[in-house]
């Protein structure tokens, strides 16, 4: 791990948001003093979430009905970070898409023909709308060989009192019954949306901490060359850090601990 003192260089930190800045309803310890704390300057955030059910202009409401009012260039999702990545690399735009409303009036507003008759593609999103329907139709389109996306990888999603299947579980159940996995995952641990992250806020990878409550994804994304904080207000445990190869530099018990660190 990294000396304590040395999580006052970073110049800008990722906030994941479910399990390390909110939870359901209420902002977790040291979220709010977080932010007034980057008002001070020496240090800025940018939102950084996998969870693409909600868009962009989602969680700015979200976030302001928890009483935080930011912008919505400070907020950079899984969802958007796909389209980005998907219109670099020329996918096609007659897409099949398994996703909430949300995640498809984004598509729809970036181009994309959403339709399950004859897609050209397949984007898998966290999608809490999904039936069986919807999962016969994926695993049709992944049998006939159509290039597939995931938006990020994350098994569970935390919520109060527990958690809820996440996209990875989606993953798992089509890899059963068509044996692929996708062509192409976007969101953490993936390097893609970090350097997304660092074009967009002007910093280089080694200036940036990521903080976030997931081993796998959030603290997984220091292979890309950025710091890391772990905090466990969310689904990770340190119980579960000899399993994983890249570890955090930092470890907190919620945000709060980051904030103290950064006012030592």
């Amino acid at each position: 791990m990294a000396k304590l003192n040395e999580v006052k260089k970073i110049k800008l930190f990722l906030l994941d948001m479910d399990g390390t800045f909110y939870l359901d309803d209420h902002l977790l310890p040291g979220a709010r003093e977080l932010l007034e704390l980057e008002k001070q300057g020496g240090f800025s955030t940018l939102f950084l979430t996998n969870n693409s059910s909600r868009s962009t202009l989602d969680y700015v409401a979200r976030l302001a009905k928890l009483g935080v009012e930011v912008p919505p260039e400070k907020i950079l999702t899984s969802g958007e970070a796909s389209i980005r990545y998907m219109k670099r690399e020329g996918w096609p735009t007659r897409i099949l898409l398994i996703g909430t409303p949300s995640l498809e009036q984004q598509f729809a507003q970036a181009g994309y023909t959403l339709t399950d008759e004859n897609p050209e593609a397949v984007v898998l999103g966290f999608d809490t709308t999904l039936d069986y329907r919807k999962l016969t139709l994926l695993c049709n389109a992944l049998r006939a060989g159509l290039p597939y996306l995931a938006t990020h990888p994350d098994f569970n999603c935390p919520v109060q009192g527990g958690y809820i299947p996440d996209i990875g579980a989606m993953i798992a159940f089509a890899e059963a019954a068509t044996g692929r996995r996708p062509d192409v995952v976007i969101g953490k641990p993936n390097a893609g949306i970090a350097e997304a992250a660092a074009e967009r806020c002007g910093v280089q990878l080694e200036d940036i901490a990521m903080v976030g409550d997931r081993l796998y994804t959030d603290i997984a994304l220091g292979a890309c060359g950025v710091k890391t904080v772990f905090v466990l207000s969310g689904e990770g445990t340190l119980e579960e850090l000899p399993q994983y190869e890249v570890q955090p530099d930092w470890i907190f018990e919620n945000m709060q601990g980051l904030v103290d660190a950064l006012n030592a």
